[in-house]
């Protein structure tokens, strides 16, 4: 056997070798036992005298080309992580200004305040913030200092995969597995960025690795780590974080080798953990008096628990979000900006399928097929129970994804990224050792002792079948705790049905492994002509190699042994040809506001670059200025938007092609192209003019964006610099303030803290739609010299959110005399009585 061929059947590593023993429960008889007692160590070799039934651990090293292997795997990822990282400036400026007050302020890092005076906090959980802040304190502030530590997350998760997939189906999978992975577009954007989602994967991640330790052994420490990860995950990004808990839980329950009440027992346990890691946080939260820490961003009742369960909550599922800006469109109906359409195709359209879907049809053709092939496996069979440990992440996630009705934006399609990997290795690899079975055919027997997978030296492996990673009674070769491998009777260690079984097995991954490559051949074909300016070459290329290797496995049979290695090679390169260009289009370039997305442009859908006209959301909700800019940047985006076009994309909610009337009074961002008329907005080219408003370039910023405000600044999702001017007004007298400035929305203020390094405060959180702080406790403010000025006019109000922005706006319009610099208003609030 060729070499190179024989790396995809490399038999998986074998567990620990302290292990514990099944105990406890009515079937624990039957519970395959897989070491020795808690306490007992097992040693590279045991005594030559072995009992019947008793099973030899496996040798731990991997074959010589891993360990390379692995490391150019996380030096690329690392590489492709790390280039050009502080080309994205702030990124995320909202987080970013929440990084620099925790990094000053040991209050606003506990709490993850916007400011370091701790008016308001973010509106997540801060632990995130935490690792960020840490490492600004320790290398100043600066973008490097802030996206760093999310590249070596993205780094550690690719490792973290490579090791969870390799225990039980070799290091060839956990290779792809991780490839897969550092190559998914928006797994590069997000491990680049600094939004929640990097330290979610990696907990995540963590969390199915302790899975796969607590199935193998039956361990409870095990499987209360995987609870206290996902609690961590909860301090992370919420309530997404127990997306995966019914499965991890459903895979414990089944596949650990012990009694059943013991499993209940043990994820009573699990359970306990999540809420002790999780609940320390929220209780302290809760039972510190609310005028002892910052308003609970987010919420509208100051409430961690109504933000939890609300608007990160719920809120999300039905779309029910009291002070958001817009949630899903249904399908055939209206919605929010922020979601596209819902329904079964929602991770493959315009504005997702690029981020995360380029291998998800393979994903899930590979998890159906290594089910079938796992057919009437025993309880405990670890092939089915990491099919179905990925499988149900992948399905359960992907499913709410594609069904919220609530705020969905395309990057929180990371968290597929870590599953859809696994499965396309673990596939591989099983597919790829039942066609290896076509060829070898068995005819005889399998003889008492080890059994070796396809092409495996059975010397090297005593006691287990290292295909399936189960272990074999060496006195008679059947296996003890797995289904029967290619057709062998695991009663007699015979062929079972003789060469029908094993040609229908093996027929059936051939065919299998090779319409899983023509379909993701297929499907980067269609996605690549989405961007019919990016690469034009590379479409025709993937398709053509894809189908012809495609063809080549149903023949490889017939093939010189020499060429096989090439089949496999350019199968590879087919099926990562296109996320791998989008991974490094979207690596080189810079990605600022809160809405990020991966790849080049695409057409008919949001990203980068991209957005919708302007016009009426649904829920009777408006954007200023006529609403958002047209498709020549979505705020947030890339900075080299497309052209501006009429028309909405599907699923865009209300107005119409050519924008509507916005009723936001003065909110700080002006009209994008083809934009209607809005009070206090700002002009876009194309668009309509707003009262009282100043001049917008390209509706906002370079390559579109928000507009710029009508006297004020960023916008709802982006934050501009601000002039030399700006910043050495508000940095005048500084120190005699707790808030230098004031202003409508957390973008706005962050743009301003981050530059002049002073609080500043997000009036209403990041909507602007908090009632935080009400005009009674602003007024209060003013009158006890805490806020020097207000920048920009206005405040809206969003599905049922607080109008106090608006009521803090016009009483400083009607009190205050107003200041233009560099086209920016603003309000001197010491100069109480001269408006």
């Amino acid at each position: 056997m060729d070499r190179t061929e024989s790396l995809l059947t490399t038999p998986a590593s074998p567990p620990d070798a302290a292990t514990a023993p099944p105990s406890g429960g009515p079937d624990a008889a039957t519970a395959p036992r897989s070491g020795p007692p808690d306490g007992a160590t097992v040693g590279p070799a045991r005594s030559a005298s072995v009992q019947p039934g008793a099973v030899d651990a496996p040798p731990r090293r991997d074959p010589r080309w891993v360990r390379p292997a692995l490391a150019v795997l996380l030096l690329g990822t690392g590489l492709l992580y790390l280039w050009g990282l502080g080309e994205s400036g702030w990124a995320n400026s909202f987080y970013s200004a929440a990084v620099q007050a925790g990094a000053e302020s040991g209050k606003a890092f506990f709490y993850g305040s916007s400011d370091a005076a701790n008016s308001i906090t973010v509106d997540k959980t801060p632990a995130s913030l935490w690792l960020m802040a840490l490492s600004v304190r320790i290398f100043g502030l600066n973008s490097w200092a802030i996206l760093v530590p999310q590249a070596l997350l993205g780094v550690a998760s690719v490792g973290v995969l490579f090791a969870t997939v390799r225990r039980w189906y070799g290091p060839a999978a956990g290779l792809i597995a991780g490839t897969v992975l550092a190559l998914t577009p928006v797994a590069t954007l997000m491990f680049r960025f600094n939004n929640p989602d990097a330290l979610l994967v990696l907990l995540l991640v963590l969390g199915a690795y302790a899975t796969v330790r607590a199935v193998e052994t039956a361990s409870t420490r095990w499987i209360v780590l995987v609870g206290v990860l996902v609690g961590f995950g909860f301090l992370t990004k919420m309530l997404q974080a127990f997306l995966v808990i019914p499965v991890f839980a459903g895979v414990y329950l089944l596949a650990a080798p012990t009694g059943f009440w013991r499993r209940i027992r043990q994820l009573l346990l699990a359970g306990l953990g999540l809420i002790v890691a999780a609940g320390w946080w929220v209780a302290t939260v809760e039972l510190v008096p609310a005028s002892a820490r910052p308003y609970i961003g987010g919420s509208q009742q100051n409430s961690i628990l109504e933000l939890t369960l609300g608007y990160n909550g719920l809120g999300r599922i039905t779309g029910d979000e009291e002070g958001s800006v817009g949630g899903g469109a249904r399908m055939g109906g209206g919605g929010g900006p922020f979601s596209g359409q819902t329904g079964w195709l929602r991770m493959f359209d315009t504005e997702v399928g690029g981020q995360i879907s380029w291998l998800l049809p393979a994903a899930l053709i590979l998890l159906v097929a290594g089910l079938v092939l796992a057919g009437r496996a025993a309880r405990t069979d670890r092939r089915r129970a990491g099919l179905l440990l990925w499988g149900g992440w992948l399905l359960v996630t992907g499913l709410i994804f594609s069904f919220m009705s609530g705020i969905f934006h395309a990057y929180y399609t990371v968290a597929l990224a870590p599953a859809v990997g696994a499965l396309v290795g673990i596939g591989t690899v099983l597919l790829w050792r039942e066609r290896r079975a076509l060829a070898a055919e068995p005819t005889a027997p399998v003889p008492a002792g080890p059994v070796a997978a396809p092409g495996g030296d059975a010397a090297t492996a005593p006691g287990v079948d290292s295909a399936t990673g189960s272990t074999v009674d060496r006195a008679t070769g059947s296996t003890v705790d797995s289904a029967p491998r290619s057709g062998v009777d695991s009663a007699t260690g015979s062929v079972a049905g003789g060469r029908r079984s094993v040609r229908w097995r093996g027929w059936f991954a051939t065919v299998t492994l090779a319409g899983a490559l023509a379909v993701t051949a297929w499907w980067s074909w269609q996605l690549l002509g989405r961007s019919p300016d990016f690469h034009p070459w590379l479409r025709p290329a993937v398709l053509v190699v894809g189908l012809a290797v495609a063809v080549l496995i149903v023949l490889a049979r017939r093939l010189p042994r020499r060429l096989v290695p090439v089949v496999l090679a350019l199968g590879a390169s087919a099926a990562l040809a296109g996320p791998a260009a989008y991974a490094a289009q979207t690596a080189g370039t810079p990605h600022t506001g809160s809405i990020p997305s991966a790849g080049p442009n695409v057409q008919g859908g949001f990203g980068p670059g991209r957005g919708g006209p302007g016009g009426r959301m649904g829920n009777g909700m408006e954007f200023p200025g006529g609403g958002f800019p047209g498709r020549g940047g979505f705020p947030g985006g890339n900075r080299d938007g497309g052209t501006g076009q009429n028309g909405l994309p599907p699923g865009f909610p209300g107005g119409t092609a050519n924008g509507g009337t916005g009723q936001f009074p003065g909110f700080p961002g002006g009209t994008g192209q083809d934009g209607g008329t809005g009070q206090d907005g700002g002009t876009g080219q194309d668009g309509g003019t707003g009262q009282n408003g100043g001049t917008g370039q390209d509706g906002g910023r370079t390559g579109g964006g928000q507009g710029r405000p009508g006297g004020g600044m960023g916008g709802l999702l982006d934050s501009r610099e601000p002039s030399a001017a700006l910043k050495a007004l508000l940095a005048a007298d500084a120190d005699d303030y707790t808030w230098v400035a004031a202003t409508v929305g957390s973008n706005n203020a962050s743009g301003y803290q981050l530059a002049t390094g002073r609080p500043v405060m997000a009036i209403g959180g990041f909507n602007g739609s908090d009632p935080s702080p009400t005009l009674a406790q602003f007024q209060a403010y003013v009158a006890e010299g805490k806020i020097h000025y207000f920048v920009g006019v206005g405040g809206f109000r969003a599905n049922g959110g607080s109008s106090a922005s608006q009521e803090i706006a016009a009483w400083v319009t009607e009190t205050f005399t107003a200041q233009t610099v560099d086209g920016v208003t603003v309000y001197d609030l010491s100069s109480a009585g001269e408006g």
